[in-house]
C-alpha cells in the first residue's frame, strides 16, 4: 500500500453511499424528467426545481424569524432575515439559467407543461402569504391536496412576518394603533398606514437593533419585488402577451403582482426621514 492509498477515503459502501443517503442525491435526478426532445426542456425543469428548493428554505427562514419575532428574540429573528436576503440573492440569480432559452426552444416543449403554471406553486404561495400578501382566492387551486391546503390555510390565518415585526414595535413602546394591533390577520397589507410610518420613522430616529430590522425587512421586500419584476421580465422575453399555460392572463397577471410591493409601510418612510 502507497502512502497515497493509505490517505485515500473509504471506497467501499453496502448500498447507497452515506452522501445520498443524506442528500437524497439520486431522489433529486430521478424527477429530472423532460417530456419532449428539446435539450432547454431539462434547463427549464431544474431552473423550476431549484426556485422550489429556495422557495422551501425561505419558508423555514421567515417562520423562524415569525417565531422569534413573537418571542422577542430579536436577535435570532434577525439572523434570520439575514440568511433570508442570501437566499434571496441567490433565488434571484437562478434566473440566469434561463436567460439563455429562446422563445422558439421554449414553445417546443410548451404544450408538455398542460395547465401547469408557476402561480400553482404552493411553496411559493405560503411564501406570498408568510410576506403579507395574502389572497383567499388563491388557496382553491390546492384544495385537492389536504395536506397542503392545510398548511397553506394556516399561513393565510396566521401573523405574516410584517405582523409580528409590528406586534414587536408595539412591545418595545412605539405607539401602534390598537385597531392594528387587533387586524384581521387574513387581511393583505395593501396601503401604507400612517400611524405605522410615524412609528418606523421614529425606529430610523433610534439608530439601534429596531432599525436595524427595519433595514432587513426592507432588503427582503426589495428582493421579492426584484423576484416578481426578473420573472414577468423572463415571461415577456419568452412567452410574450400569450396567455399563461394555467389559465391566466400571463404578462398581465404578472404585472399586477410587480405594482404591489409588501411592506408598504418601510417604502412610504423612506418619503419622511
Amino acid at each position: 500500500m502507497t502512502a497515497l492509498d493509505a490517505d485515500a477515503p473509504d471506497l467501499q459502501y453496502a448500498g447507497r453511499t452515506p452522501y445520498v443517503r443524506y442528500t437524497n442525491s439520486d431522489v433529486l435526478r430521478d424527477l429530472v424528467r423532460p417530456q419532449t426532445e428539446e435539450p432547454l426542456e431539462v434547463t427549464f425543469v431544474i431552473a423550476t426545481q431549484i426556485m422550489e428548493l429556495h422557495f422551501t428554505l425561505l419558508l423555514h427562514e421567515l417562520h423562524r424569524a415569525i417565531d422569534r419575532l413573537a418571542a422577542d428574540d430579536l436577535a435570532e429573528a434577525q439572523a434570520a432575515l439575514d440568511r433570508c436576503v442570501v437566499t434571496q440573492n441567490s433565488l434571484i440569480s437562478s434566473w440566469e439559467l434561463l436567460s439563455v432559452m429562446s422563445p422558439v426552444q421554449y414553445n417546443r416543449f410548451r404544450e408538455s407543461l398542460g395547465k401547469a403554471s408557476g402561480f400553482q406553486s404552493f411553496s411559493y404561495r405560503e411564501l406570498e402569504f408568510v410576506l403579507g400578501a395574502k389572497n383567499e382566492h388563491m388557496l382553491h387551486p390546492h384544495v385537492g391536496m389536504p395536506e397542503v391546503h392545510e398548511r397553506l390555510q394556516r399561513s393565510y390565518d396566521g401573523p405574516s412576518v410584517y405582523d409580528a415585526a409590528v406586534a414587536l414595535l408595539h412591545r418595545r413602546g412605539l405607539a401602534i394603533p390598537r385597531g392594528v394591533l387587533n387586524r384581521d390577520l387574513r387581511e393583505p397589507w395593501i396601503e401604507a398606514d400612517p400611524a405605522l410610518v410615524e412609528a418606523w420613522r421614529e425606529v430610523y430616529g433610534r439608530g439601534d437593533e429596531l432599525t436595524r430590522l427595519a433595514d432587513t425587512l426592507t432588503a427582503v421586500a426589495e428582493r421579492h419585488s426584484t423576484w416578481r419584476f426578473v420573472h414577468y421580465t423572463a415571461v415577456r422575453r419568452i412567452l410574450g402577451a400569450k396567455p399563461g399555460t394555467g389559465g391566466s392572463a400571463g404578462l398581465a397577471w404578472l404585472k399586477r403582482t410587480v405594482d404591489a410591493p409588501v411592506f408598504v409601510d418601510l417604502w412610504e418612510v423612506r418619503s419622511v426621514l
